[in-house]
């Protein structure tokens, strides 16, 4: 074993690997970092890796925890950030759609992967093609849809083009049922159980894997979506957390903007994420099969 370590090849892959961990990670320290320091020290200590005076200021203001004069002598702007209020809507956001899309897309992948009816396998090419168009070129015709139901500004609005399903999600979960043995269906419907029971008696337990998976990744992809909340959302009281850290940006001087306050936001707003991955994260690994049996 101690042969073994002193491999070259083997300590050249371990510093490798080790120096691409380091500057993976270095951005998210320098933000802990960054939001820890005083504004005032900010550029003084702009070298150290760790700052002089350690605060709690940034997140205290962040919170809506100080008075405005306190948030100004911090290096704080006269910009209110309601952290509470956009922690709630980017909640009902990621979740909304992390469980609505997930359902819809197994429904819809059972279907392609079960279900016998004319043109399956052209509704399967069109999903497949799907997944070569950028999101971008969607965001266009999502808007006009909108503006022209009378939705922006309202939830319907927000989460209307997300809510169903995405073509990579009903790929996914269409290859893991493929893999369920058909006997299993067989027998259940010998018991007299229809399509919907075996889908959500049989199907959707022995893939608890793969929609856990779907989930997360939707989770997360719905938590920090940018630009289309952006558009769609602008009121306050359906505005989403990512888009209120890019107007609390756009808020300050071009020459000085509030880099401790915006750190800390910032992490407050990973940290829902951090946690769920937390939770679930190894409940993830043990569970999901790559043969759809457990």
């Amino acid at each position: 074993m101690q042969k073994t370590w002193r491999n070259p090849g083997r300590i050249a892959a371990w510093t490798f690997l080790s120096a691409v961990i380091a500057a993976t990670l270095f951005p998210f320290y320098w933000m802990i970092r960054t939001a820890f320091t005083p504004a005032k020290d900010l550029f003084a200590d702009s070298t150290a890796l760790v700052p002089s005076t350690l605060t709690t200021v940034n997140f205290e203001r962040i919170l809506g925890l100080t008075t405005k004069a306190e948030t100004l002598a911090a290096g704080g702007t006269a910009a209110h950030l309601d952290f509470l209020l956009y922690l709630r809507n980017s909640l009902i956001y990621s979740t909304t759609i992390a469980v609505a899309q997930t359902l819809f897309c197994a429904a819809a992948g059972y279907a392609l992967s079960r279900l016998r009816f004319r043109g399956r396998q052209g509704v399967f090419a069109l999903v497949i093609s799907a997944l070569m168009v950028p999101p971008i070129f969607t965001l266009l015709p999502n808007f006009v849809t909108v503006k022209s139901l009378g939705w922006l500004n309202t939830w319907q609005g927000v989460l209307a083009p997300a809510l169903l399903m995405t073509p990579f999600a009903i790929f996914f979960l269409r290859q893991f049922f493929l893999s369920v043995p058909r006997e299993v269906e067989e027998a259940a419907y010998l018991d007299g159980a229809g399509v919907w029971r075996q889908f959500t008696r049989i199907i959707l337990p022995m893939n608890k894997g793969p929609l856990l998976t779907i989930g997360l990744i939707t989770a997360v992809n719905s938590w920090k979506e940018y630009l289309w909340p952006l558009l769609a959302g602008k009121d306050e009281d359906i505005r989403l957390m990512t888009a209120a850290i890019g107007i609390l940006q756009q808020s300050g001087p071009n020459t000085s903007p509030d880099w401790t306050g915006l750190m800390a936001a910032s992490i407050l707003t990973v940290l829902p994420v951090l946690l769920l991955l937390l939770i679930f994260g190894r409940r993830l690994v043990e569970s999901i099969s790559f043969t759809g049996v457990k």
